[in-house]
């Protein structure tokens, strides 16, 4: 990924993958414990934010597409701005992400975080409720999953 102004936000997608019981994959951050959030990702020059899912989805957890199902995508791409001490250049000011709820299709002991095909972002995995995971997060992300709370409330637990 190239070097973002400083003024521009990464362009990104988002995964809520919820069990029958409507409860959220949480994921711990590998390098920050106690920091829970939903898998995320960006896009790449020319991807669609449909292929990038899956691809982080796969990168990100080893959760494969045959492994869940699309249930819906929030109509608008949902925003984040990170603090000035947290700006990289490869992420720029923050994100804009497109947002994608899916039911996994698989049971929850063949969860494998070592099956990630990328480097390990994250330690370890639980379902919870969304306003648990909420409350868990990074306080800039907050914002989007509360809109994700709202906009997915029929599927949620």
């Amino acid at each position: 990924m190239s070097k973002l102004p400083d003024n521009a936000f990464r362009a990104n997608v988002g995964a809520m993958i919820i069990n029958e019981a409507g409860y959220v994959l949480a994921l711990e951050r590998a390098k920050l414990p106690d920091a829970w959030q939903l898998p995320q990702g960006g896009l790449e020059q020319g991807e669609e934010p449909e292929a990038a899912v899956y691809r982080e989805l796969l990168e990100e957890t080893g959760i494969q597409q045959r492994d869940v199902a699309l249930l819906a995508v929030y109509p608008e791409w949902l925003a984040y701005e990170l603090e000035k001490s947290l700006r990289r250049p490869k992420l720029g000011r923050g994100q804009v992400q497109k947002w994608f709820l899916f039911q996994l299709q698989i049971a929850d002991a063949q969860l494998d975080l070592s099956k990630a095909t990328g480097k390990p972002e994250f330690s370890q995995w639980r379902w919870m409720k969304l306003q648990d995971l909420i409350a868990q997060t990074v306080a800039f992300k907050q914002p989007v999953y509360e809109k994700l709370a709202h906009g997915f409330a029929e599927y949620l637990a």
